[in-house]
């Protein structure tokens, strides 16, 4: 990408800051998103775009102690009244989590895949590569919070011990974009094909959605079918007779075109949806660098549009996923959430969500620029994403306020992104491995890198 995709980058960066800090004091937008009437209407600390930024900050200190320190900075200087205990519950009582749904649709969403902008959304084959997988979350102990979510008894040789509520988490995510468009969370019991049926209503028609196993049933394929968009899943052993005789073959790059039909108990389904009966799929067989293999089963059929050999490579894109939810998890700490309350996990949530979505377009132009720099290298630079985190929500306020032009924000954070860059190790592998439970928690305790 040249200085022409560069300059576009950083264009894209300050519309995107610009439309959110219009949204934030716009009178409408509070009224959408507070729980009554007359909440926000008196003069108050806590304001609701105050309010939004400490909770999109999230930081992972004493929330109190935060959020006083996070006023001191917002007033330059003039003095204000130290907040009372209570002060910062009683304040996000009063907001509805949509509150940051809908900044990811109507500014960030539309800001990336708007027409001004659209040359630069990465595709394959001129497809949007979707993800849609889930992950548990440990949730705080509270009797609301378990009652929502459901609870998870632990026990050990001495019988049952604690137990704590638990969560599903599932996002849309864009994998060549690192674009989270759309966040749910449930209770852990809820299954994740179930979550993802909801995410339909946010794709469009060409996306490509990469699924891992559990997403080859035909209820599933011919739901991503009927909205125009393609799938490519991976197949379990233990699925489709068919699919096990590919598996006992043995053989890589075997591309079969098939018909499905859909069970008896899903036909009345199907009818009711407006679904066919009977669904062409593909099944492609695919070997692994560790010599196993796998079988994937796609909607996309056309061997000269689509060969064969394409598809391992662009399975390989859903990885992407896994390293979004790490980051969230980890980088970004979500599972330490900022109060007990169901309102404020669903807040910390689409919070961090749409937090992520910010870094990934604020740090484009230094990652655009790294790329171009080391572009000769064996191990080209990319932006450290511990970095471009910690300086994001550091310098969070003066980027979402209009007291200091959004330009020369980013053009210091784009400085403070390209400082510690880390190297892309190509063809890396790392192999994984089972540790124990006391491994496992000093790693959470004292190696995990967490930001902020």
């Amino acid at each position: 990408m040249g200085m022409q995709g560069y300059l576009l980058l950083q264009q894209r960066a300050i519309t995107l800051v610009e439309g959110l800090r219009q949204r934030l004091v716009a009178p409408d937008f509070w009224s959408r998103h507070r729980r009554r009437e007359r909440d926000f209407t008196r003069q108050c600390v806590l304001t609701f775009p105050v309010l939004m930024l400490l909770l999109l900050q999230k930081s992972l200190k004493s929330l109190q102690t935060q959020a006083q320190a996070f006023l001191d900075q917002l007033a330059t200087g003039c003095a204000l009244p130290r907040l009372s205990g209570g002060a910062l519950t009683h304040a996000r009582a009063k907001l509805r989590a949509s509150a940051f749904t809908e900044l990811n649709a109507s500014a960030l969403l539309a800001t990336v895949y708007g027409p001004e902008h659209a040359a630069l959304v990465q595709r394959w084959h001129g497809h949007r590569l979707l993800g849609v997988d889930s992950s548990l979350l440990r949730l705080p102990s509270h009797a609301a919070v378990g009652e929502q979510y459901g609870w998870v008894q632990c026990a050990s040789q001495h019988g049952p011990q604690e137990r704590y509520p638990q969560g599903r988490v599932s996002v849309l995510y864009d994998l060549l974009n690192q674009i989270g468009l759309e966040g749910r969370l449930a209770g852990s019991t809820v299954a994740e094909t179930e979550l993802a049926h909801q995410h339909l209503a946010a794709v469009q028609p060409r996306d490509v959605l990469l699924n891992d196993r559990g997403f080859t049933g035909y209820r599933w394929s011919v739901a991503v079918r009927a909205i125009g968009a393609h799938f490519v899943s991976r197949a379990s052993r233990g699925s489709f007779a068919a699919v096990q005789r590919l598996f006992a073959r043995n053989v890589a790059d075997v591309s079969e075109v098939v018909t499905l039909r859909a069970l008896k108990a899903l036909r009345a389904e199907c009818r009711e949806q407006g679904w066919p009966l009977a669904l062409t799929v593909r099944r492609v067989t695919v070997r692994l660098k560790s010599g196993e293999l796998e079988v994937l089963v796609t909607s996309l059929l056309e061997e000269t549009l689509y060969p064969t050999a394409a598809f391992g490579p662009v399975y390989w894109q859903r990885w992407g996923q896994e390293t979004y939810y790490g980051r969230l998890k980890g980088r970004l700490d979500l599972e330490h959430c900022s109060g007990r309350t169901v309102a404020a996990v669903e807040q910390d949530f689409h919070a961090t969500v749409l937090l992520s979505n910010v870094e990934g377009v604020v740090s484009g132009p230094a990652q655009a620029e790294l790329a171009a720099r080391t572009a000769g290298r064996a191990q080209p630079a990319q932006v450290n994403r511990a970095v471009s985190f910690h300086a994001l929500k550091y310098r969070l306020i003066e980027l979402l306020t209009s007291r200091v032009p959004a330009a020369q924000v980013l053009k210091e954070l784009t400085t403070w992104f390209q400082a510690n860059p880390v190297s892309v190790r190509v063809g890396r592998k790392v192999v994984r491995r089972t540790f124990s439970p006391s491994r496992s928690y000093h790693y959470q305790r004292r190696v995990r890198k967490i930001v902020f």
